[in-house]
């Protein structure tokens, strides 16, 4: 028998992620084979295939443990297994298939090892105090509220439509190419969400995140006309001006969508339409904003964000680009983190550069070191990311200080509609722990929806069992919370742009308000439930539960689901403790002996 738990410390110590010239140590447990000549940690560089960076002999320490150390000379990603070499073959243990932590599996074949990572970081980063246990709310401003006392729509835009009421389903009028030729709006700006400031307070959020407010020609905004004016449909200056004062004054925060990998066809940069009066990159190539752009047949064919013609690409190595978002104060990062913004989350981050997202975290460190945040969209895990075949490294210290969670989105879905085991479930959530930086998995930006995705309660089959559930481990795991505008009222929706609705005033789901406001006062009450608790998980049969432990004073919170239909008893002797140290195990055994748990119950055990 062969094992090893990279989850623990016992196994590997230091957990996880750590940094330059740092000695991590790692032992393997081999029993009943006889003759063994040697066994060794054989280590990896990322992107260093030819050979292995280290063969490092492992030493017998007691009977059947055998220990090595390595010592990791940069940042980066390394990935290792080990080989147990016999007289007359060899066998190899790597992680299981699909790069998951924990307990390996043996392979009879070099070939056939899959590696455990192990991540390495330059600096450790940091994020804000005001950050660290700040409870989100993500708004799509045109689909809120409108905080016009006679509720007109301030500047209609030309070739466009308003819906006659605002329980209208949302729609697109596309032409016969796909294209979408009359953008739709409902009317909600800035007002309305100042209006509804001292309501988000009182219901537990603490910080705002608003889809993109600059000026342009669609309702999303993702199509940026100019990035120093806000849409004349959500307000002006003045009244951004007006919100972020409120903001802060109720002790809030507010981060936008920084949207740098494209902008409108329709922009005073491209200016395709001859909309601006400036000369766009469209218009003449004498523009200021040419390079900005990669035209394979000018000036009709051009690269553009996956083949969206109203989108066209920025080039990504165009300087004079980078110093327009993110060099000095009047910068797009400079002049409105001046204005008085607290962070900012890049969209489609895959496709900024490594040097172009520094440069962004670079300025915002100008203003006030510490005291903004920079987040990137990130569909996957972000430690070991790949995008245009290249690695990328933007959490590795001094660029991202968190992502999108959208992995413990998908997990969370596909737990409670039993698609995956409560073990498997163990096993996905505690390889993000291990592979990202502790100050990234404790911070991520989490999420259960968002613009881009199904509505919760739709994705859950309209269950609210279901939903109550996927509630209650979202506010209890560890990471930021962001709580898409509307999910707390029951929303549903497909995906874009059903996922757009107006929000349904006076016609609130006051049950699922309540446990989103029940579950933010206890996420704020309870210590425990804060980020700088530790996090180890469980299963127990169909069951998951979870630890969320203080290291100052040794209390914990233990929390168990059933995320199944059927009620039942739990059996300590299926405790599977893949992730838990010894010390919880006991704690596990005992809390569990005997509970009954109801179809999609909660508990949390002192």
């Amino acid at each position: 028998m062969i094992e090893y738990n990279s989850f623990l410390t016992t196994d590997k110590a230091p957990f996880g992620a750590t940094v330059p010239h740092k000695t991590v140590t790692f032992q393997i447990h081999i029993q009943a084979i006889e003759n063994i000549k040697r066994v060794a940690l054989v280590v990896y560089q990322d992107e260093h295939w030819a050979g292995p960076k280290a063969v490092i002999p492992a030493h017998q320490v007691i009977a059947d443990t055998y220990t090595s150390e390595f010592i990791p000379e940069t940042g980066g990603l390394y990935f290792y297994f080990f080989m147990i070499e016999l007289p007359d073959t060899a066998i190899y243990y790597g992680c299981q298939d699909g790069g998951y932590g924990g307990l390996g599996v043996t392979y009879r074949s070099r070939e056939e090892v899959q590696m455990y990572q192990l991540t390495v970081v330059n600096t450790i980063d940091q994020v804000p105090d005001w950050y660290q246990d700040a409870t989100f709310y993500h708004i799509f401003v045109d689909r809120f509220k409108n905080g016009n006392v006679d509720q007109h729509v301030n500047a209609p835009k030309a070739n466009s439509f308003i819906y006659g009421r605002q329980t209208d389903l949302p729609m697109y009028i596309k032409n016969k190419a796909g294209e979408i030729v009359r953008w739709d709006f409902y009317g909600g700006n800035l007002k309305g969400i100042e209006s509804q400031l001292t309501n988000l307070k009182a219901m537990g959020i603490t910080a705002l995140y608003l889809s993109p407010i600059f000026q342009a020609r669609s309702n999303h905004r993702y199509d940026t006309g100019d990035y120093f004016k806000i849409d004349e449909v959500l307000g002006t200056l003045a009244d951004f001006e007006h919100f972020l004062n409120a903001v802060h004054a109720l002790d809030m925060h507010v981060i936008l969508d920084g949207v740098f990998n494209h902008v409108g066809a329709d922009s005073r940069y491209f200016n395709l339409y001859h909309t601006y009066e400036t000369i766009g990159a469209a218009n003449a190539q004498s523009s200021p904003y040419y390079d900005w752009f990669t035209f394979k047949h000018y000036p009709d064919d051009y690269e553009s964000w996956w083949g969206v013609k109203d989108l066209p690409a920025i080039n990504k190595d165009s300087q004079s680009f980078q110093r327009f978002i993110a060099d000095g104060d009047q910068s797009v990062i400079g002049y409105w983190t001046n204005k008085g913004v607290d962070g900012w989350r890049l969209d489609v981050a895959d496709e900024l550069s490594d040097d172009f997202i520094r440069k962004i975290r670079q300025q915002l460190e100008r203003h006030q070191p510490q005291q903004h945040v920079l987040i990137g969209e990130v569909w996957e895990d972000a430690s070991n990311k790949v995008s245009y075949d290249h690695r990328r490294h933007y959490i590795e210290g001094g660029a991202l200080q968190a992502v999108m969670n959208y992995p413990l989105r998908t997990l969370l879905l596909q737990l409670v509609n039993q698609q995956l085991s409560a073990s498997e479930f163990v096993t996905r959530i505690m390889t993000l722990k291990e592979n990202y930086p502790r100050t990234v998995f404790f911070h991520n930006f989490n999420n259960i929806g968002s613009h881009d995705t199904q509505r919760v309660l739709t994705a859950v089959g309209a269950n609210k069992a279901k939903l109550h559930q996927v509630l209650q481990l979202f506010y209890t795991l560890p990471g930021v919370p962001c709580l898409y505008y509307g999910d707390e009222a029951g929303l549903t929706g497909d995906v874009d742009p059903d996922n757009r609705r107006f929000y349904p005033w006076q016609h609130e789901d006051l049950e699922i308000k309540t446990w989103v406001q029940d579950l933010l006062q206890l996420r704020h009450n309870d210590p425990l439930f804060h980020n700088d608790a530790d996090f180890y998980a469980f299963s127990c049969g169909s069951a998951f539960g979870f630890f969320r432990t203080s290291s100052i004073d040794a209390q914990y919170r233990l929390c168990v689901v059933n995320p199944t239909p059927n009620q039942g008893v739990l059996k300590p002797q299926l405790l599977n403790s893949v992730g838990l140290p010894k010390k919880l195990q006991a704690i596990a055994q005992a809390k569990l002996a005997g509970l009954q748990l109801q179809a999609y119950d909660f508990r949390i055990l002192d």
